[in-house]
């Protein structure tokens, strides 16, 4: 296949020229340059926004770590700020993939994508994060959609992402071991409006947990979440684990992200 290759030397000329039906936004490339190599995606145009520094760094600003949608994952998690902050989302951008996914993919490809099974939206929903784009701001609960479905218009870029940091929050997944996706991944949060809990790769896309937030919220310990049972409803079957295997995983890991916040 052919197809023509820009790299954006702005956010405006990026959008315009992503918004044409033919054209892909392309950050770190982890998921679109396999998926095109697959024959899943056949973009006449890329538009790559990796040239755009105005959209990486990590910040603190007042009570919320912001970090730019091009930041890389291996940023992320070497970050002092973001260790400091939240030292979940540290451990987590740290254990996503390998070496090179980790240098190459980023934080705003990563939400974009909106992989089922990929690690950051939990995060971003269980801090009850919010979405900045070149439009407008948008509440975790409203970004994520379905399976690799977001609000996300087309042509609508990610700039960067907003996190409250929370009183405690732990991660924790068990993974794939050849693609290190989560075959389940759960992130707690203990925030100043309550215990958020977001599962990654038991369903078609990132949900919270709400018997497992009102079992924190009353109880916040490991053993508040041994008597809850998820239901296996709608959840992913596959050759690594049936729905019932997904759901018995969520409050296990659940306890175990409580064990090791922070």
């Amino acid at each position: 296949m052919t197809f023509t290759y820009t790299q954006a030397g702005s956010v405006a000329e990026a959008a315009q020229a992503g918004a044409k039906d033919e054209a892909k936004l392309i950050a770190g490339g982890q998921s679109l340059l396999g998926a095109i190599k697959l024959g899943l995606a056949a973009p006449e145009a890329l538009i790559d926004l990796s040239g755009l520094a105005d959209l990486k760094g990590i910040r603190l600003d007042g009570g919320k770590l912001v970090i730019g949608a091009m930041t890389t994952h291996a940023t992320v998690a070497a970050s002092k700020e973001v260790q400091s902050a939240i030292p979940a989302l540290a451990d987590l951008a740290g254990r996503i993939g390998d070496r090179q996914v980790r240098n190459r993919g980023t934080l705003g490809g990563s939400l974009a994508n909106n992989d089922p099974a990929a690690c950051y939206p939990a995060a971003v929903l269980a801090l009850a994060a919010t979405v900045h784009t070149d439009r407008r701001s948008i509440a975790a609960d409203d970004f994520f959609k379905g399976m690799y479905e977001t609000a996300l218009q087309p042509g609508e870029i990610i700039t960067s992402v907003s996190f409250p940091v929370p009183a405690k929050a732990g991660w924790q997944k068990f993974k794939q071991p050849a693609s290190r996706f989560s075959i389940v991944g759960v992130f707690v949060a203990k925030t100043a409006a309550g215990v958020r809990v977001a599962v990654t790769g038991a369903g078609p896309g990132v949900f919270r947990e709400p018997q497992l937030e009102a079992a924190l919220g009353s109880n916040w310990s490991p053993g508040a979440t041994a008597a809850i049972t998820v239901s296996a409803d709608g959840l992913n079957q596959d050759l690594h684990g049936s729905p019932a295997y997904r759901a018995a995983l969520i409050p296990v890991l659940a306890g175990r992200a409580v064990a090791g916040a922070a």
